[in-house]
């Protein structure tokens, strides 16, 4: 009999037909049976066991709802032609990797921009805490001028911000961002001192206090901040929560696919990711085979695909998301916003479409403007 002696005194107490225990007592025994056949070989979906092992920890309450951590980096925008980005070989819509020099000659060649702290989830954040989310972000600045601009700008906006400062070494990090005519954003990053960031820094208590971890991908480049990356995500799902993964950018995922794609399939419970994001990581021009092949992977996945809204996947369940209307202005910070909306109303218990819902508002709002940071009250905006 594979009852333990307190199922079995249970059972017996319940009164039922000697019948009934036996079915029960072979269905607990083909349970238990595959349950461990499958774990040990390997066999059950990686978004099952995901689901699984963040549902089987004892969890302690809650005090954050997200937990970012991502690069810590102050944004420069610019406006700037077509005919600019060719003259200096900028992949229009990408995102380059720079070095210092890099970034001081480019700095020089741009028109007049306009300073702010920035960093693709430490926007997600500064987005969520505006909608009434409890948030903390972990990211490596320096001790100078700029790493005490950031640190004041995320703390203004109301996000937890304990990691400590760089001290000596590469300066805090810097996105030269180039605003086209169309409202396409180029972005030139120097990572400066977020290539420190490294698993010293992920502190387990501080992992435990969320709801959900979100990453991001392009935190994937520096082979410290990799570390880093995983060593959240064995904290996390070790404390019982769950990993959001933002995949950040296409080319991100080309230079680190393989990576990227057992990351997802083994760690990753949320997926972000925009349309040429997803068919870069499983390197396919179909989105609707991409969209079923992470369907298997993950718990949740909010695919995003510009004017022609969201898509949700979860298990069985297929959500379409309508675009909010807007008028683009620039695309900066657009992703970030919709998954700071998404993962607001997510960890507030609202269903799945209400999540997309959201996401949708918060990246209309951000688009409409210059900066990838809000501009009206956004608890307001998803209200209506």
């Amino acid at each position: 009999m594979p009852y333990r002696p307190a199922e079995w005194a249970t059972i017996a107490a319940a009164g039922f037909s000697p019948e009934i225990v036996h079915s029960m007592a072979v269905m607990i025994f083909r349970y238990r049976f595959y349950w461990r056949v499958n774990t040990w070989h390997g066999r059950l979906p990686a978004a099952r066991l995901s689901r699984t092992r963040n549902q089987g920890s004892d969890m302690t309450q809650a005090t954050l709802d997200i937990l970012g951590i991502g690069n810590a980096i102050v944004d420069v925008l610019s406006r700037a032609e077509d005919s600019f980005l060719a003259e200096r070989g900028l992949n229009k819509g990408g995102m380059a990797l720079i070095d210092a020099d890099q970034a001081e000659t480019l700095y020089q060649a741009m028109g007049p921009g306009v300073e702010s702290s920035g960093g693709s989830v430490a926007n997600s954040c500064a987005v969520a805490a505006g909608l009434g989310a409890r948030v903390g972000f972990l990211g490596k600045v320096a001790n100078d001028g700029l790493g005490q601009v950031f640190g004041h700008d995320i703390r203004a906006a109301g996000v937890h911000f304990p990691t400590a400062p760089l001290v000596g070494g590469a300066p805090t990090a810097r996105c030269l961002i180039l605003v086209s005519p169309d409202a396409q954003r180029t972005m030139n990053t120097f990572l400066g001192a977020c290539v420190t960031f490294g698993e010293d820094d992920v502190d387990p208590a501080e992992i435990a206090r969320a709801q959900v971890i979100y990453l991001e991908g392009y935190l994937y480049d520096p082979p410290a901040a990799q570390a880093a990356f995983r060593a959240a995500a064995r904290a996390a799902h070790a404390a019982g929560r769950k990993v959001a993964l933002s995949l950040s950018d296409a080319f991100c995922v080309g230079r680190h696919r393989a990576a990227f794609r057992a990351f997802v399939r083994e760690e990753t419970d949320i997926l972000f990711a925009n349309e040429a994001e997803l068919l870069s990581l499983y390197e396919t021009e179909d989105f609707a085979a991409a969209a079923a092949q992470v369907r298997t992977e993950v718990a949740i996945a909010a695919l995003t695909r510009s004017e022609k809204g969201s898509l949700i996947v979860a298990g069985d369940a297929t959500y379409e998301v309508a675009a909010v209307p807007t008028q683009v202005v620039d695309t900066t910070g657009a992703g970030d916003a919709y998954a700071a909306g998404f993962l607001a109303a997510h960890t507030m218990g609202l269903s799945l479409a209400e999540a997309g819902r959201w996401g949708s508002v918060c990246a209309a709002e951000v688009i409409s403007h210059f900066g990838a940071r809000p501009q009206t009250d956004m608890k307001a905006l998803v209200g209506g």
